[in-house]
C-alpha cells in the first residue's frame, strides 16, 4: 500500500495557516486518486510501511538531501525537483545585468536567452549596485515593475515610475533578502490578463490546460490572486490545441511550452509532474501589445484545486475529454460557497484573516 505525505517545507517561502490546510486537503484528495492512504504531515524519524508520494508546498531542491526520501521522479511527487533553490523562483526568467554581475551558484546563462522571445523585458539581480543600474537601464523606456522572488499572489510587488522612486522602493528591501534570493525588475504591463498554462500527471492521470487568472481584494483592500478558470483536456497539449481556443490562448501555450523545453534543457536534473506557468498579456514598453511568460510553478499553486478537480472527473468517467474547472478565493466575513463546491480552506488565517478557498469543476 501507499502512502501520500504532506510535506510542509514552509521554510523555503512565505507561509500561513491556510496553506497549510490547503496542502493537507489537496494531499487527501490525492490519495484517493492514487489509491494510497493519506498519512499526514510527513515525519523523517518515522518508518513508513509502504511507499511514499510526497505533497509539498515548495518546489524541491536535490541539494536539500531529497534524494534520501526516495523521491526519484516525477511519479513520486505532486511538483518538481530542481537543481538548485534558484532555479524554483522567479529569477530564472531574466539575464543578469551583465556576465559578472552577482548571482547564485549554477546560475544558467544560457536559460534567459533561451526565453528571451517569450517574456517581457527584465532583469534579475542580487545587490544593490545592479538592481539600481537595472532599473535605470529599464526606466528610460517606461515604468517597471520591481518583485520580490519569493513573493507570491502579486504580494511583494512595487510598481515604479521615476529614478526617485527606485531609489526609494530598493532602499526598503533587505540586503540580505536581495542577495540571497534576488530581485525582478521587469517591464510593466497595463491591461494585464494572465494566463494559466500548464500540465498534471498523477497516476495514469495526465492532463493539460489552459485559462485565466482573477484578482481580487484581500481583507487589507489589497489586490491580489483571487482564483483562476481553466480548461482541462485530458491528455497533452495536442489535446487541448484540438479544443475550440482563443488565438490569445494558442499564443499562451506555444510560449509556455519553448519556456518549459528551455527548463529542461538547462536545468540537469529537473523533473515535475506539476508544471504551471503565468503568461501575461498587457501593453508595455511604449504603448506595445506584449506578451511574456513570467514565471513557472512547478509546485501546489493556487490552480492545484481546479487542477485535481479535473483529474477527479477524468477518473469518475473515462470518457470524459474536457472540462471547466475553477478556483476562488474570497476575502472577508460571511462568504457562503455553492453547492458542489469542493472547499480547501474556510476560516481565519493568523495572517491575512478571513478567507475561503474552494474549487468547482463543470462538463462541457
Amino acid at each position: 500500500m501507499g502512502l501520500v505525505v504532506a510535506y510542509q517545507n514552509f521554510e523555503q517561502g512565505y507561509a500561513t495557516s491556510h496553506e497549510r490546510a490547503t496542502c493537507n486537503e489537496l494531499a487527501r484528495r490525492l490519495a484517493a486518486l492514487k489509491g494510497f492512504e493519506f498519512a499526514g504531515d510527513h515525519d523523517p524519524s518515522a518508518e513508513y510501511p509502504g511507499r511514499l508520494y510526497f505533497v509539498p508546498r515548495r518546489t524541491l531542491v536535490n541539494v536539500d538531501g531529497i534524494g534520501e526520501f526516495g523521491i526519484a521522479s516525477e511519479d513520486d511527487l505532486f511538483g518538481g525537483l530542481v537543481p538548485h533553490a534558484f532555479a524554483a523562483s522567479k529569477a530564472i526568467t531574466h539575464p543578469l545585468l551583465h556576465e559578472d554581475a552577482p548571482a547564485p551558484s549554477g546560475w544558467s546563462h544560457e536559460f534567459p536567452e533561451r526565453v528571451r522571445d517569450v517574456v517581457l523585458g527584465g532583469y534579475s539581480v542580487f545587490d544593490a549596485a545592479d538592481a539600481l543600474a537595472a532599473g535605470q537601464r529599464l526606466l528610460r523606456e517606461g515604468p517597471i515593475r520591481l518583485k520580490l522572488v519569493r513573493g507570491v499572489g502579486g504580494r511583494g510587488q512595487r510598481l515604479v515610475a521615476s529614478r526617485d522612486e527606485l531609489e526609494s522602493a530598493l532602499d526598503e528591501i533587505d540586503p540580505d533578502e536581495l542577495f540571497s534570493h534576488g530581485l525582478v525588475i521587469e517591464e510593466n504591463l497595463e491591461e494585464v490578463v494572465t494566463h494559466s498554462v500548464g500540465q498534471i500527471r498523477v497516476a495514469d492521470l495526465f492532463a493539460s490546460y489552459c485559462g485565466t487568472q482573477r484578482l481580487t481584494a484581500d481583507n487589507t483592500g489589497t489586490e491580489v490572486y483571487g482564483g483562476s478558470d481553466l480548461l482541462v483536456a485530458r491528455g497533452g497539449f495536442e489535446a487541448l490545441l484540438a479544443l475550440d481556443l482563443p488565438d490569445s490562448a494558442r499564443v499562451a501555450i506555444a510560449k509556455a511550452r519553448l519556456y518549459d523545453a528551455a527548463a529542461a534543457k538547462c536545468f540537469s536534473g529537473f523533473f515535475a509532474s506539476r508544471r504551471n506557468y503565468d503568461v501575461a498579456r498587457g501593453v508595455g514598453f511604449g504603448a506595445q501589445a506584449r506578451c511574456g511568460v513570467l514565471e513557472q510553478s512547478w509546485r501546489m499553486g493556487g490552480a492545484s484545486g481546479a487542477e485535481i478537480a479535473a483529474l477527479e472527473a477524468f477518473r469518475a468517467d473515462p470518457d470524459l475529454r474536457s472540462v471547466h474547472a475553477s478556483t476562488v478565493e474570497v476575502y472577508g466575513d460571511g462568504a457562503e460557497p455553492p453547492a458542489g463546491a469542493m472547499v480547501y480552506f474556510r476560516g481565519i488565517d493568523d495572517k491575512v484573516g478571513a478567507i475561503l478557498k474552494y474549487a468547482l469543476v463543470e462538463r462541457r
